[in-house]
């Protein structure tokens, strides 16, 4: 009879095994594609078309793009109901959050603070 990958696992020490599962909860946190994200967060592509005014077969073409801006990445996001940040990660560095594009000037107690004409956002150090 073939063993299990569960039986497998149970086999090892305690301490492989909580390496295991705690690999596991990191990669199920991740996931491969918009459209993946899109069910995650229970929507339809009709839904997403409606929230950004577009047909829903410009849904499915967005989900297949493997290159877009930013601003139709952040625009999808938003339709699902998330908020897009970036992560900009510098040798040496504190790795930072970008909320928006632009110039940025250190605001106080040592974030930055990104400012495009009136709008305006920080990015967090941490």
């Amino acid at each position: 009879m073939a063993r299990t990958l569960n039986d497998f696992i149970a086999e090892l020490p305690l301490e492989r095994q909580a390496e295991i599962e705690a690999r596991y909860q990191e990669l199920k946190q991740e996931v491969e594609s918009l459209r993946e994200l899109r069910q995650i967060a229970g929507k339809a592509q009709e839904d997403i078309a409606t929230a950004l005014n577009i047909k829903q077969p410009s849904v499915s073409k967005i989900e297949k793009q493997a290159d877009m801006y930013l601003s139709t990445l952040r625009g999808y996001v938003e339709a699902i109901g998330g908020e897009l940040e970036l992560t900009v990660k510098l040798p040496s560095r504190p790795v930072l959050h970008l909320r928006s594009l632009g110039d940025i000037e250190i605001g106080q107690k040592g974030s930055a603070v990104a400012r495009r004409g009136k709008r305006s956002a920080v990015a967090k150090r941490v």
